[in-house]
């Protein structure tokens, strides 16, 4: 098949979302809905990365397996959160996939949601149970993610769903080290007033006041004063 992302018919479909042929395919042989390919993607994963929330419900509503794994062990929700699917999201979540499943990389869906500024995905995976300080393999939580993007209103939400401000990633650095290195005043101003140390010393012996430039190392001092 020309312009194909799979060796398997079924998940191009998914893919394409030509829903009619892929529903005559898999109602002639249920066994292809959860074929894998070279990915050891279904058709699942595929429909989610293209957005195509009608054939999801079908696939779901078969029964297919929620939280079958690709060879990068992300899941249809991770794929469906990374990509801003918000629709099917709500799906897979209704259908109970699993929240704080991790990827290969110890990523959960959030730390996607969270680093591409997904904020109403985040808010669903947020309640309905999602660790808002579970850490990937670098020790990075959402916060971390969001903090380095800047994303004020994910971190407002996440800040407000109990994340910890003070967690220390595989380098010692906390959010607030990494929201002042990128230059993200704004968000570094939030989390101070959410209880981030300004002297917590990461694995360079830097706080995150020595990484604040311009004015805003005074500012977070005067935050942090009172």
């Amino acid at each position: 098949m020309e312009g194909s992302v799979s060796n398997l018919e079924i998940c191009n479909l998914a893919y394409t979302g030509k829903f009619d042929q892929l529903k005559s395919c898999i109602l002639s042989d249920r066994s292809l809905a959860e074929k894998t390919d070279q990915d050891h993607r279904t058709a699942l994963h595929w429909a989610c990365s293209a957005g195509h929330a009608q054939i999801v419900q079908f696939l779901l509503d078969l029964g297919v397996e929620v939280d079958i794994k690709d060879d990068a062990s992300w899941t249809p929700l991770h794929i469906a959160a990374s990509a801003g699917r918000e629709e099917i999201v709500r799906y897979l979540i209704g259908k109970g996939a699993q929240l704080n499943s991790v990827n290969q990389n110890g990523c959960t869906p959030l730390h996607y949601a969270s680093s591409k500024d997904q904020y109403e995905i985040a808010l669903l995976l947020l309640e309905n149970g999602a660790d808002p300080n579970a850490t990937d393999k670098l020790k990075s939580t959402p916060l971390h993610r969001a903090s380095a993007k800047g994303n004020y209103r994910l971190i407002q939400l996440l800040l407000k769903q109990s994340a910890s401000t003070n967690i220390q990633d595989s380098e010692g650095n906390t959010p607030l080290h990494l929201a002042c290195d990128e230059e993200r005043a704004e968000a570094a101003k939030l989390l101070v007033e959410h209880g981030a140390s300004i002297y917590i010393e990461n694995n360079e012996e830097k706080t995150p006041l020595q990484l604040a430039k311009g004015g805003l190392a005074n500012i977070l001092k005067r935050i942090v004063e009172g």
